[in-house]
């Protein structure tokens, strides 16, 4: 387990190994090469774009704030509804 204070929202997130960002904001931090290696040092803040997908299964787009790299995530069953359905929208927390 890898617990994280999330550097945009400060929520306490309990890590499953494999957490790639705050459920509560969905804002992520470049640490991954691979899903789960945290093997890139970039360290970058990566900033959720859009939501992609259909339910159940929707995906989270971020991008780097430092090196403009793009990623792919699986929502998780425990992100906030609210941030799913703002980012949809077109609203993120900036």
């Amino acid at each position: 387990m890898e617990d994280f204070a999330c550097d945009h929202c400060g929520k306490e997130v309990q890590g499953s190994g494999y957490t790639n960002h705050c459920p509560r904001c969905l804002w992520s931090k470049h640490v991954d090469i691979n899903p789960g290696d945290r093997a890139e040092k970039c360290g970058g803040m990566m900033k959720p774009l859009r939501v992609e997908g259909t339910s159940p299964r929707y995906r989270i787009v971020h991008l780097c704030s430092i090196c403009g790299a793009q990623r792919i995530v699986d929502a998780s069953e425990t992100d906030s509804v609210d941030a799913l359905v703002a980012l949809a929208a077109g609203f993120s927390s900036t």
